[in-house]
């Protein structure tokens, strides 16, 4: 894993911008196509305002999945990750090519399991841009997230350390008001991506920066797993990169 230390958040957003856009173009010049993963988040504001910046992406030939979204919340909601994508990215891109939403209302999810799995199955996925929840949680595959499911979408619950940011984050009223199961693209999946982008922000991920980055790879810190994958960027703003070890050498963006 290739880590970057910028001075600011805004720069650490701008910076994953690039390094994903840059792919983008390459699979565009290479296949004439390419397919993404975009995550959601506060973490991910500066990263995706620059990324519909970026210049001379042919946004038609680009397919886009969802990472995640709570089951039962209407997209009417702040918090719904269908509008959050609305109004920062495909809402942005006139030009898009495709963009395959999560559907959390859907009277039969699973159903919307298989509809999604079939369509991010049928070619390769070029780039995942992604974050590290406080808890280490990678899209919304909790702690213990599971390792071994070779579904690409599942049903999760969602641990109460990973509710209570949702609701710290202001996306909800009251904690009780945070859905308790979630649609998330799972780790197996995630893992598929030829180019993981990985944006952390913020004191609050600092321990789970340093977990997933130093520590040993376990289904109890699920970012981890990213240890192992042949192609993951991380770029962090100072705050969040504050727990990493000496012994680590990350790079200045």
């Amino acid at each position: 894993m290739k880590v970057y230390i910028a001075p600011s958040k805004l720069l650490a957003g701008q910076e994953a911008a690039r390094t994903g856009a840059a792919a983008i173009r390459a699979a565009i010049r290479d296949r004439g196509e390419a397919r993404v993963i975009v995550a959601t988040g506060a973490s991910q504001f500066e990263m995706l305002d620059a990324l519909v910046r970026e210049p001379d992406i042919d946004w038609a030939k680009v397919t886009g999945f969802h990472l995640d979204e709570y089951i039962g919340l209407p997209e009417s909601h702040p918090a719904s990750f269908r509008g959050y994508l609305r109004e920062r990215f495909t809402g942005r891109l006139p030009t898009l090519g495709a963009f395959h939403f999560v559907d959390g209302e859907s009277p039969a999810i699973e159903a919307e399991l298989a509809r999604l799995a079939g369509l991010v199955a049928a070619a390769p996925i070029d780039v995942c841009f992604a974050g590290i929840g406080e808890n280490g949680h990678l899209a919304f595959n909790d702690p213990p997230a599971d390792f071994e499911t070779e579904q690409p979408y599942i049903v999760v619950d969602l641990d109460e350390a990973c509710r209570r940011q949702q609701f710290g984050e202001g996306w909800f009223p009251t904690l009780e008001d945070v859905p308790p199961q979630a649609v998330s693209m799972s780790i197996r999946q995630i893992l598929k991506s030829r180019l993981i982008v990985l944006t952390v922000l913020d004191a609050r991920k600092a321990a789970a920066v340093r977990g997933a980055l130093e520590g040993p790879v376990t289904p109890d810190v699920p970012a981890s797993i990213l240890q192992r994958h042949p192609d993951t960027v991380a770029y962090l703003d100072p705050p969040a990169a504050a727990e990493l070890s000496s012994g680590f050498p990350p790079r200045r963006a």
